[in-house]
């Protein structure tokens, strides 16, 4: 088992943006506290964990599993991910740090029970810096394996609160909920028309919560056939189609892999509202401005889908079921403030997102005497 950690600077020479140190893309400036390299000889594991801002407390993130194209790929996922994560919980009032781990491979081909453990012992060197959860690639079953060599995981089955999927989806419910109202009046989402792009386990409990609140025509895509087939023969209003970024729906919701928001695919977008559950829609930040100039309404997406931390993030603090479901409701309200600040100023959702975050974490700096 061998280790490599490397804290991340904060300026950036020109240089190829796949390193770690002195990126050359808008992660420049992102200064992540730490960032682990991790191999374990004997099962093939190679991991990064990525941790971006502790100010607030632990950093939080799941475990994404996934066969990158690249290391240098891995590395910028994780990098993003975990600098998203430190926004999240900032928005989502959760007194935690944003962090993040990616192992690479096909998780169908590497997961298994030994490699789950060697790298539970990689999360268990940082002593409660980083505390893990599920991502995709990671379940509920995989955590309870991870645990058995660390006890800084959340979201197992075994004493823990188990799989997060509805918990986020109920969050990016409220946030769409909210969204809508603010754009089509008190109405709300009865009687309109939603795109959902992904339905594993957030997207298609999200199509189950959105068509028992009176969504008039749901359409679903997903490259996993057996998943929308099973959606639409249960539910009425489930159309499956080829895509639904560019369908003429009321509200786009992104649920699958991050930034499918695009300079090309903002320009083909028929939503008038969008609101979903992926991390990282945006493939650049200056994407929320396209949006904005176009009259779209995003809701930033480490707002709306904050609900999977606010469960998780509950069972390491010992708080209630009805504690978590309150906040997680709180979303809703959260975006609208976000909603109502970006009209008020004439600023994009993304930028009105951002000075909450920076303010709680520039009033924590300042009580820790940063």
């Amino acid at each position: 088992m061998s280790t490599a950690v490397a804290p991340v600077a904060t300026s950036a020479p020109s240089r190829p943006a796949g390193l770690v140190f002195d990126r050359t893309d808008e992660l420049a400036t992102a200064a992540h506290e730490q960032v682990v390299f991790c191999h374990d000889r004997a099962t093939g594991l190679r991991a990064i964990i990525a941790l971006h801002d502790t100010t607030l407390g632990p950093a939080l993130g799941g475990t994404r599993i996934k066969a990158y194209a690249s290391e240098a790929d891995a590395l910028t996922d994780v990098l993003r991910l975990s600098q998203g994560m430190t926004a999240k919980s900032a928005a989502a009032g959760m007194d935690l740090g944003g962090g993040k781990a990616v192992i690479i491979g096909d998780p169908s081909v590497i997961k298994t029970r030994e490699l789950l453990l060697a790298y539970g012992r990689f999360v268990d060197s940082l002593g409660g810096r980083y505390v893990t959860a599920a991502d995709i690639g990671s379940t509920a079953d995989d955590l309870d394996i991870v645990a058995e060599s660390t006890r800084w995981v959340v979201g197992k089955n075994k004493g823990g609160s188990g799989d997060s999927g509805y918990s986020t989806a109920y969050g990016v419910f409220c946030a769409m909920r909210a969204a809508a109202e603010r754009r089509f009046g008190p109405s709300g989402l009865s009687g309109r028309t939603v795109g959902v792009e992904g339905v594993g386990k957030v997207g298609s409990r999200l199509v189950s919560l959105l068509a028992a609140a009176g969504v008039e025509r749901i359409l679903v895509s997903d490259p996993y056939a057996a998943a929308t087939a099973a959606l639409a023969a249960n539910l009425a209003h489930v159309e499956v189609v080829p895509s639904v970024i560019d369908a003429a729906v009321d509200v786009y919701a992104p649920c699958a892999l991050g930034a499918t928001l695009t300079p090309s695919s903002v320009a083909a977008l028929r939503a008038p509202v969008v609101c979903g559950a992926a991390n990282n829609q945006l493939l650049t930040h200056d994407v929320a401005d396209l949006m904005h100039a176009r009259g779209i309404l995003w809701v930033p997406d480490y707002v709306a889908n904050a609900g999977g931390v606010v469960q998780v993030g509950g069972e390491l603090y010992g708080q209630s079921h009805e504690e978590v479901e309150a906040k997680i409701a709180a979303i809703g309200h959260t975006t609208e403030e976000i909603l109502r600040t970006a009209d008020d100023l004439g600023i994009t959702t993304s930028a009105a997102a951002d000075a909450i975050v920076e303010a709680r974490l520039a009033a924590r700096r300042s009580e820790l005497g940063r």
